[in-house]
C-alpha cells in the first residue's frame, strides 16, 4: 500500500484525489495547502498549509505536486530530497533553464521517481495513432499539424493572479494550455532542427503573458510542424492533431482519430474515453497515467513519463519565445 500526499489544492487536484482514492493499492494520508480554506477539501487526510512540515511528519511514497508553476522546482526539489517519489502536474517547470535543473535533479537521485503528468500520451486515439505509425503502413511522416483554439476570459487570470505573471507561471497559452500538443508534435516528429515562432496577445487583459502563439517547426527528418495555439477563441474546441505522411492523412480531432488513404477513402478508427463534466478538454488519461506510476514505484519499473521526457516542450516554448523576441528561427541544439 502506497502512503500518498497531495500538494496544491487547487483545479488540477481534483483529478487526481478520486483516482487516488479509487485505486486500492493507494492510501491518502494527506494533503496540503496554503489556502486554510480547502482543509476540508480531503477530510480523510492530514491536512497541512506547510509542505516541509508535511514531508517531516509523515512517512510518504508518493506526492502529487499540483501547485502553481514557480513552486514545481522547490516543492519536487525537497520531496526528492526526502526521498519520496514524485507525480508532477505539468509543465516540468517555467522555462528550459529550470527544466534541465530537474532533469539533472532526476540524474542525481536516479532511486527517486520524477513523473509528469502527460497524459495525452495514453490517450486511445494517440496510442493507436503511435501504432499506426510504427506498422509503416501509410509511410513517413511529412507533416504535423497542432491546433488549440480555447477561451480564457479575464477573470481566469483575475481568480488567480499567479496565471498572467511570468514570473510565476512562465507563460500563457504555451505552457499553460499548449503544452500537451507540443509535447505529441515532438513525440511523432521526432528531433527538431530548428523553430521560428512569434507570440502575442489578442485580447487586451493587460496580463504579461502571451495569449497567442504560432510557429513553424523543421524536424531533422526533413518533416514540417505547424503549431498554432490560442486562449481567444469563443469557446474552448476540440484540439487537432494531423499527421500527412507519404500514402495517408491520420487526424485526431472531437476525441476521433480518423485516417485517410491516398485514394481518399476516410474511416473512424477510435474514439478516446471522454472526462464527464465542463473539464471534458483535460481528456479522461490522468486516471491512467496515475495508476501506471503507481505500478512503477510498487515494481520499481521505469515506464513513466521522466522529467527529461517532459524537458523537450520546455525547450520548444522557450525557443518559441526567443524566436519571436529577435523574430529569426531558432536551432534547438543551442539546447542540447
Amino acid at each position: 500500500m502506497l502512503n500518498v500526499a497531495v500538494i496544491g489544492l487547487g483545479d488540477i487536484s481534483k483529478i487526481h484525489l478520486p483516482v487516488i482514492e479509487n485505486n486500492p493499492d493507494a492510501r491518502l494520508v494527506a494533503v496540503c495547502d496554503s489556502d486554510e480554506s480547502l482543509k476540508n477539501t480531503a477530510p480523510e487526510a492530514t491536512f497541512y498549509t506547510d509542505y516541509q512540515d508535511m514531508l517531516e511528519n509523515e512517512a510518504l511514497d508518493c506526492v502529487h505536486v499540483c501547485l502553481p508553476h514557480h513552486l514545481h522546482y522547490p516543492v519536487t526539489k525537497a520531496c526528492v530530497e526526502k526521498g519520496v517519489h514524485v507525480l508532477q502536474e505539468k509543465p516540468l517547470a517555467r522555462n528550459a533553464e529550470e527544466g534541465m535543473a530537474l532533469v539533472e535533479l532526476e540524474e542525481k537521485y536516479p532511486d527517486v521517481k520524477i513523473g509528469v503528468a502527460f497524459q495525452n500520451r495514453l490517450n486511445e486515439t494517440f496510442e493507436k495513432l503511435m501504432e499506426i505509425l510504427e506498422s509503416g503502413e501509410y509511410g513517413k511522416v511529412t507533416g504535423l499539424k497542432g491546433l488549440v483554439t480555447w477561451f480564457r476570459p479575464k477573470a481566469y487570470y483575475d481568480v488567480k493572479p499567479w496565471r498572467g505573471q511570468m514570473r510565476c507561471s512562465g507563460g500563457g497559452v504555451m505552457i499553460n494550455q499548449a503544452i500537451h500538443t507540443l509535447d505529441l508534435m515532438q513525440l511523432v516528429g521526432g528531433e527538431i532542427e530548428t523553430i521560428r515562432g512569434t507570440v502575442d496577445n489578442l485580447f487586451d487583459y493587460g496580463y504579461e503573458v502571451e495569449d497567442t502563439a504560432v510557429a513553424n517547426i523543421q524536424f531533422k527528418s526533413g518533416a514540417t510542424g505547424l503549431f498554432f495555439a490560442t486562449n481567444t477563441n469563443a469557446a474552448n474546441s476540440s484540439v487537432e492533431f494531423q499527421v500527412l505522411l507519404e500514402k495517408g492523412k491520420l487526424t485526431i480531432k472531437d476525441s476521433i482519430l480518423t485516417k485517410k488513404n491516398e485514394e481518399g477513402k476516410k474511416e473512424k478508427v477510435i474514439e478516446d474515453a471522454k472526462l464527464p463534466g465542463a473539464k471534458f478538454y483535460y481528456g479522461a488519461s490522468h486516471s491512467k497515467l496515475i495508476n501506471q506510476f503507481y505500478d512503477c514505484i510498487e515494481n520499481d519499473t521505469r515506464d513513466y513519463i521522466h522529467a527529461k521526457d517532459a524537458q523537450i516542450s520546455m525547450e520548444m516554448i522557450s525557443a518559441i519565445r526567443r524566436s519571436s523576441e529577435i523574430k529569426k528561427e531558432i536551432k534547438m541544439e543551442v539546447y542540447q
